[in-house]
């Protein structure tokens, strides 16, 4: 394998030859590379600021081949023939991130399952009980599910990303795993809203009968084993799509591509919440299950399903074997472990600052999407708790049901509210990249066509700064003028100072004030709008950890492509982004031990009015999110970071002149 990649085409005619070196402006040694000769008949180089997540601008004077290249500290590269920093359609970033609404309605029932653990059962309208509980399962092994999706995603993820960082099929890297997790989940899914009956039918065959102990006992045991199967599955075919995303959209376009992701993740969560007010199985006329979780699941393979195959499709992946030989290490057990320590201590220190912002994030946000249902309801309750002291276990049961309505119109809020954040924050935060096609006053329209043109890196309140949203949604039109003013109006819409990173901080204390509002909430409407407000901070964590993390692995990939053979052996996106994953699912363990312990100090019988033990969650929710924006206010503005050291190297050369 190492002998036949060596000697692919591309490796022998288009490696580009090392021409000086010189010394970085952090430090660092650089490599100033050009190529003499490009594959398309003329010069051509890219300057790359090989730390930082952004790619330094070509420049326009040297871009046709008129003049030398400049002879500030940089790293320059011949793009060759590589196409992967051209602009892409809007329709291609939609086809990219589509596989990411499938999981998304893959993970409304996921959290539909598992929310029939709480008396909020917004997943099925018409059951009396949890479905978990229907089988006959006591509240006491409702822990060992309560773990699993936690616990799967810290350690699944990691090594899928290994894995699939590892994968030479010509068809892709990332795609097996794709496709091997969607089918596994589908399977999983089916399994389990049909647990009883597949346990009676099998046992029935040996004469069991289907009301008797054993077979109810084996359902049981049947249910949690494939409730580990599910996520392990759901964790693979995580893993395999954000990486597919951050392989395959330009560096200057990740922020855009994740911001897709978050759309189509709303429109998934939209439908997830609008099925809780519909009778799906009289819909569909009983064909899909006699249950609204059965349905909801024949639902929820289909779009995983579909849309993996759709985005497997259309979306070429490089061709990963001319990428190297993969690792000769065998994944063992300990190998593992070793090779996840080994990359936590090789993060780089801008995605290790996310990583560290995200664990508190998810400290916080874990609480709130799985306790706000109930917290809604107890408001809805506590009126008619109050007068009806003495309840039977029956009435409060009927009664949770009634507030289950309530609780799920405001999680529907939350998903509207988030959806349309998604929609309108892209255009209104400062982009990190100018995309290839904006144009300069020097430079022609054509010239700035140029698919070898990698984005240009901007600063808050650069003038004329145009995000890839923008241009994906209204591309250059054949005339210059018209695009520069469409490019003018575009931008006024932007907030000069609102960089992604300043976002998501604002974002984190905007959390934390709702969190500590709820000691001053008492109805069940100022719930349903605090939690319509927190939509706006969901938009942002959905968005800005991932792009800040994309930008970088793609800026990294792009230049190894490049570089051929001679580019450094870096971690890939696999890993890296399971590594993320570890600072997503990590604390939910750790803030579902402190949720807990809080429950046990401050909860009073159910059936109580006033019961604030939820509040009282969410508040350590708040706490957590306060040093998440402390985190996040670590993270450097890379634009601003390129610019000063742009003009330290200019005022170096001036001394030395």
């Amino acid at each position: 394998m190492a002998q036949e990649w060596a000697d692919s085409p591309r490796n022998s005619k288009e490696r580009p030859q090392t021409r000086n070196s010189q010394e970085a402006l952090d430090g660092q040694a650089r490599r100033s590379i050009s190529s003499s000769k490009g594959v398309r008949g003329n010069t051509s180089f890219d300057l790359l600021n090989e730390s930082s997540p952004l790619l330094s601008p070509q420049d326009p004077e040297f871009q046709d081949g008129h003049a030398s290249p400049p002879s500030h500290p940089s790293a320059m590269l011949d793009c060759g023939d590589d196409d992967e920093e051209e602009s892409k359609s809007v329709w291609y970033l939609f086809l990219l991130t589509l596989s990411i609404g499938g999981m998304d309605g893959r993970n409304l029932e996921w959290l539909g399952m598992i929310a029939k653990v709480s008396p909020v059962d917004w997943a099925d309208p018409g059951a009396k009980q949890p479905y978990l509980l229907s089988l006959g399962m006591s509240k006491s092994l409702l822990a060992l599910v309560w773990i699993a999706g936690p616990l799967s995603g810290t350690l699944v993820q990691p090594y899928v990303g290994i894995m699939s960082d590892n994968c030479r099929v010509s068809w892709g890297k990332r795609k097996p795993y794709m496709l091997a997790g969607a089918a596994a989940t589908i399977i999983s899914l089916v399994a389990l809203a049909w647990a009883r009956e597949i346990v009676s039918g099998v046992l029935g065959i040996f004469g069991a009968g289907a009301a008797s102990s054993g077979v109810k006992l084996t359902a049981i045991t049947f249910a949690i084993f494939v409730v580990y199967v599910l996520d392990c599955a759901i964790n693979t075919v995580q893993a395999g799509i954000r990486a597919f995303i951050v392989d395959n959209a330009p560096t200057h376009q990740q922020e855009d591509a994740n911001a897709w992701a978050g759309r189509v993740s709303g429109v998934g969560n939209i439908l997830g919440y609008l099925s809780g007010y519909v009778d799906l199985p009289v819909l569909t006329g009983g064909y899909f299950g006699n249950t609204q979780f059965k349905v909801l699941c024949v639902i929820a393979c289909v779009a995983l399903g579909g849309t993996v195959v759709i985005s497997c499709l259309y979306i070429r992946e490089h061709d990963p074997r001319l990428e190297g030989p993969p690792s000769d290490e065998k994944l063992g057990v300990i190998s593992f472990f070793r090779q996840v320590f080994s990359s936590i201590r090789r993060l780089n220190p801008q995605i290790r600052k996310v990583c560290d912002a995200q664990f508190f994030t998810w400290m916080g946000y874990f609480p709130f999407l799985f306790y706000i249902t109930t917290y809604i309801g107890q408001l809805h309750l506590n009126p008619y708790f109050a007068s009806n002291p003495n309840l039977s276990d029956a009435d409060i049961d009927e009664a949770w049901e009634k507030a289950t309505r309530v609780a799920t119109f405001g999680l529907l809020i939350f998903a509207i509210t988030s959806f349309i954040c998604n929609l309108i924050l892209p255009f209104i935060v400062v982009p990190s990249y100018n995309p290839p096609t904006n144009l300069s006053r020097n430079q022609s329209f054509h010239s700035v066509r140029s698919p070898h043109r990698h984005g240009q890196p901007t600063t808050p309140g650069t003038p004329g700064a145009m995000s890839a949203s923008m241009t994906s949604f209204f591309p250059p039109t054949p005339s210059p003028s018209s695009h520069s003013r469409l490019t003018r109006l575009l931008s006024a819409a932007q907030i000069p100072w609102l960089t992604l990173r300043r976002a998501w901080l604002l974002s984190h204390i905007l959390f934390a004030v709702c969190m500590f509002l709820t000691f001053f909430i008492s109805t069940p409407t100022g719930a349903t709008v605090l939690v319509g407000i927190i939509g706006l901070s969901w938009a942002l964590t959905l968005w800005a950890p991932f792009a800040l993390i994309s930008a970088e692995i793609s800026k990294r990939d792009a230049a190894a492509r490049k570089l051929g053979a001679g580019a450094a052996k870096e971690d890939k996106a696999g890993i890296v982004l399971g590594l993320h994953n570890v600072a997503v699912s990590a604390p939910q363990i750790l803030a579902t031990l402190v949720s807990s312990a809080i429950f046990k100090v401050t909860q009073k019988p159910r059936g109580s009015a006033g019961d604030d033990s939820v509040g009282w969650v969410l508040r350590f929710g708040g706490l957590a999110a306060l040093v998440a924006a402390y985190m996040t206010s670590r993270i450097e503005e890379q634009a601003e970071k390129k610019k000063e050291r742009k003009k330290e190297a200019d005022e170096e050369m001036g001394a030395g002149d």
